[in-house]
């Protein structure tokens, strides 16, 4: 974990933002898989871990916003739970570590709630995402119903936590280099021949072997088209390329989030590496256009246009691209965000809502198709973490849903496109974090280019 010091200033901000009332934090519990006793691999909760920095389940927390105090909820081991998982600091040894000095058995957590709840105090807690957490809200407050999120809390969160700190950077940047030997090895394994589980697998055991896990589960597939593509069963063949998208956690859960795009043998055909090229360079016109006060939704309309001025070139797009994206004709062949926030969650915050950690009052969300998915659309500020990660994909089943209905008919040359619906897709992504006066992308740099990629896939 953080200094103590952090955290007590983490503390300190929030409890200052708030103002009045209590804040509840709930930690994660463990989750069965199969039965009681089999649990999926323990993750805390993100916003917990900003302020507590505790990485054990079962646990909750109060702050009075008002009088300062603050208390841990949770239980130590019996000596029966320490003979199945080995003994642990108590918690109250724990909680010194992060500057909490008061803590109390859970079950005392639901009378500290009720008691401020008949004094007629406010008490705010985040959106709960898990089913057991649900469910622990509801109980909380039986037999009344409780109250909906607090959007004041969350709206504290998001603005302290879309400013990374130094200390939060070293972290991301540990993850990144985790996943920079992810994505070498990656590409060295990729071989006709091999089955896509083989090289995830390697990946995972890479993770594991630094002692944290994959941020997310991670992306390889010859269908690169599919974005979030969750299957490993397909046989690399020569002249095929792959989707790798992955990213490693540090050991404090901070993410990283890396793709390539992968030629099997090590060498693009003609054809892959013209689309190749339009998604690089669409990819270096955000970079140098992030900056603070820019809008991120003006940054994926300018790669947009960079993706349909290079289709254009291959007789794909008619007409001027700047018309082309102001119809949503790239949509088809690109319907996701140029990026997203990134920190302790791979889509920052997203379990506080989108429309609070992208969004703003006047910057709303776009319901077009394509436009919907953009994940952060506001101006952006120094210490911001984003993802940048422009794509071109060519999905069957959109178009030939599209060329039915003619749709953007005088911007798509679907004769041309007919052509490339088993090219799949290419996605190039990096991280960076705004500065001052631009960005700078983290991490040691990871085979990029053309020339860069081929060198790393024939070795």
């Amino acid at each position: 974990m953080f200094a103590r010091e952090i955290y007590i200033r983490r503390r300190e901000r929030l409890r200052a933002r708030v103002q009045s009332g209590l804040i509840l934090l709930l930690g994660n519990e463990e989750s069965s898989m199969n039965y009681a006793a089999n649990t999926y691999p323990f993750r805390q909760d993100s916003t917990f871990l900003y302020y507590f920095g505790l990485d054990q389940p079962g646990l909750a927390a109060v702050i009075d916003a008002e009088e300062g105090a603050e208390c841990v909820f949770g239980d130590d081991p019996t000596v029966e739970d320490i003979v199945w998982t080995g003994s642990v600091l108590l918690l109250r040894d724990r909680c010194e570590l992060v500057g909490v000095t008061q803590t109390a058995p859970s079950g005392e957590l639901k009378q500290v709630l009720d008691k401020a709840v008949r004094q007629g105090r406010t008490i705010h807690f985040p959106p709960q995402y898990r089913a057991e957490n649900v469910l622990k809200i509801g109980q909380l407050w039986s037999p009344a119903a409780p109250p909906a999120p607090s959007m004041s809390l969350i709206k504290a969160i998001v603005e302290q936590r879309s400013i990374k700190a130094p200390e939060e950077i070293s972290q991301i940047e540990g993850a990144l280099a985790i996943s920079r030997q992810m994505h070498i090895m990656a590409m060295r394994m990729a071989r006709a021949g091999r089955i896509e589980r083989e090289v995830a697998g390697t990946m995972e055991d890479i993770a594991l072997s630094h002692g944290v896990r994959l941020a997310y589960p991670a992306i390889f597939s010859v269908h690169g088209e599919t974005m979030h593509n969750p299957c490993y069963d397909n046989v690399l063949k020569a002249g095929d390329i792959v989707v790798n998208d992955s990213g490693a956690e540090s050991p404090l859960h901070y993410a990283s989030d890396i793709t390539r795009t992968i030629p099997v043998g090590g060498r693009f055909s003609q054809r892959q590496r013209e689309v190749y090229s339009i998604v690089l360079d669409a990819q270096e016109k955000a970079l140098g256009m992030a900056r603070p006060g820019v809008e991120w939704r003006e940054v994926h309309r300018q790669a947009a246009v960079a993706l349909m001025e290079g289709l254009k070139g291959l007789g794909l797009i008619r007409g001027d691209p700047e018309e082309a994206v102001a119809a949503g004709a790239h949509t088809m062949f690109f319907p996701c965000g140029v990026g997203h926030m990134m920190g302790l969650d791979v889509h920052d915050m997203e379990a506080l809502g989108e429309e609070y950690v992208g969004y703003t009052d006047a910057i709303r969300r776009n319901p077009e198709f394509g436009w919907r998915y953009l994940r952060l659309a506001k101006a952006i500020e120094p210490g911001f973490v984003i993802t940048v990660e422009p794509g071109i994909y060519f999905i069957p089943q959109l178009i030939d849903q599209w060329r039915a209905e003619d749709k953007c008919g005088r911007f798509i040359n679907y004769d041309k496109v007919e052509k490339y619906r088993d090219f799949h897709g290419v996605r190039v992504e990096d991280n960076i974090v705004v500065t001052a006066d631009g960005c700078r992308v983290l991490g040691r740099p990871i085979p990029k280019t053309i020339e860069e990629v081929e060198a790393m896939a024939s070795t």
